[in-house]
């Protein structure tokens, strides 16, 4: 099959071209530089520099390669994330937004059957129970910049999901944690737990789910070979709250135990989303990805996956 992979320079798409190779696939991707575009080769991929806002060209790049599945995961998140900068979530919001139209009218100038997108997994509205399915709704008055990244993340999955002549899946993945990514040993969020930066916020009582990136990229395999049109969060077994997972994740990286800061110094220090992740955020069930795509974990909790990622 062939496979047009955009943004396949990123912390997932590097494991999922070879991923995708090592299944047979034929794959193309997509990276803004020519010293990224290495990075695909090595993989085994052939290789197209092109800017997603670039309509025409890009345009040109998935009718040469001619795919039957297009797979969108382009994001510009900086490497450190401020939630008190008003333009963190500016590029990743375009790329979702003007990126993903230009992807999509890309793909069915093509004449692919199959669009596979990633989201996140970590917008479900705060309300309700800890752990949220794919029926459940998103968060759509979230505080500060994350806000305006959720109004552009809405808009990105119902253009997949309503792209007429498309099969589209809509990946909402958890935060990702191993190489290339901000909870990698060497990535900002240890960095920052390391230097006893990243407190328990308050009662500690919001839920994350992670996923390791060689899983989202077995995920994303399966959904690119089967699985009916929908939304699929693509998650570990173990959603949990803040209070628990970061003690485990300092030890891990040979941090000391974090400290603890109330909530009203947090939102001063990092911003008002600082207080609603740590004390209302909401975890997703991957159950239903694991049962329609057949699909399992490798690292079937971050408990294990923190050890052996950054031990």
């Amino acid at each position: 099959m062939r496979v047009f992979v955009a943004g396949a320079s990123g912390a997932i798409g590097r494991p999922l071209v070879a991923k995708l190779v090592a299944a047979g696939h034929e794959v193309t991707g997509t990276t803004r530089s020519e010293e990224r575009a290495e990075r695909i080769r090595a993989a085994g991929g052939r290789t197209a520099v092109v800017d997603v806002f670039d309509a025409e060209t890009l345009r040109a790049a998935v009718l040469e390669a001619a795919p039957e599945v297009v797979v969108h995961q382009l994001t510009a998140l900086p490497e450190r994330l401020d939630f008190r900068d008003p333009e963190t979530y500016a590029a990743t919001n375009r790329v979702r937004t003007e990126g993903t139209r230009n992807l999509l009218d890309a793909a069915l100038a093509a004449g692919a059957r199959r669009v596979v997108c990633q989201s996140i997994a970590f917008a479900y509205r705060n309300e309700g129970g800890r752990v949220k399915s794919e029926d459940d709704p998103l968060e759509e008055d979230a505080p500060g910049t994350f806000g305006g990244a959720l109004r552009a993340l809405r808009e990105m999955e119902s253009m997949v999901l309503g792209a007429e002549g498309l099969e589209g899946l809509v990946l909402r993945y958890g935060f990702f944690y191993g190489p290339g990514t901000h909870y990698a040993p060497d990535g900002t969020t240890i960095a920052d737990i390391r230097r006893r930066r990243m407190p328990v916020v308050g009662r500690g009582t919001g839920v994350f789910s992670f996923i390791h990136v060689d899983d989202a990229a077995d995920a994303t395999v399966a959904a690119v070979e089967r699985g009916a049109p929908g939304v699929y969060n693509v998650t570990d077994d173990e959603p949990a709250a803040m209070k628990e997972w970061l003690p485990v994740a300092a030890e891990a990286a040979g941090a000391k135990r974090p400290l603890r800061a109330p909530v009203w110094l947090a939102k001063l220090v990092g911003g008002k989303e600082v207080g609603a992740f740590a004390l209302e955020l909401r975890g997703a069930s991957n159950e239903k990805a694991k049962r329609e795509l057949g699909w399992e974990p490798a690292h079937p909790t971050w408990r294990t996956g923190f050890r052996e990622t950054l031990g």
